[in-house]
């Protein structure tokens, strides 16, 4: 009996299933992973640049924020000086129409003064006439009769009743 190997080996089927192996390997690196490796560059060429994009728009970012801060941080200390100065400004006004009321307050009160001062003086001149007139009266009528005692302290008393009733 004779037996037929399943597997033989026939070096020129080999030699030429191996070189057609080399040559799609070649076909295939050159056609298809070369083109494929470059859409691969280009696709990571992008994302990176797209990170460098999104990094660069953060830091514009970052700053226009830091800008917006500061500005925010200015303008609330300027409000704040605003308002200290308003402030001062009107307690100084305040002060001002203060010690003008005051002195208006004074001036008031010394015309008053014054015033009350003059009439005083009016009415002292006025009871030092009427006393000097009945001072004149009275000599007068000590010089017309002689006075005795009793007449004497009639007058004082009359004298009396008279300025009672003047002042």
């Amino acid at each position: 009996m004779n037996t037929q190997p399943l597997v033989t080996l026939v070096p020129w089927t080999m030699i030429a299933q191996f070189l057609n192996l080399m040559i799609q390997l070649y076909l295939i690196k050159r056609f298809l992973f070369k083109p494929i490796n470059e859409i691969l560059e280009k696709r990571k060429n992008l994302a990176d640049q797209e990170i460098r994009d999104a990094r660069q728009a953060k830091e514009e970012a970052d700053d226009l924020k830091n800008q917006y801060e500061s500005g925010i941080a200015n303008a609330r200390e300027e409000a704040a000086r605003i308002v200290q100065s308003a402030q001062k400004e009107a307690q100084g006004r305040a002060d001002e129409l203060v010690q003008e009321a005051q002195a208006k307050a004074a001036g008031i009160k010394a015309q008053a003064e014054a015033d009350i001062a003059q009439e005083r003086k009016k009415a002292i001149n006025e009871v030092k006439n009427e006393i000097g007139g009945l001072a004149m009266d009275i000599a007068g009528k000590v010089v017309e009769k002689e006075i005795n005692e009793e007449d004497h302290k009639k007058l004082i008393d009359q004298f009396i009743q008279n300025v009672g009733e003047a002042s």
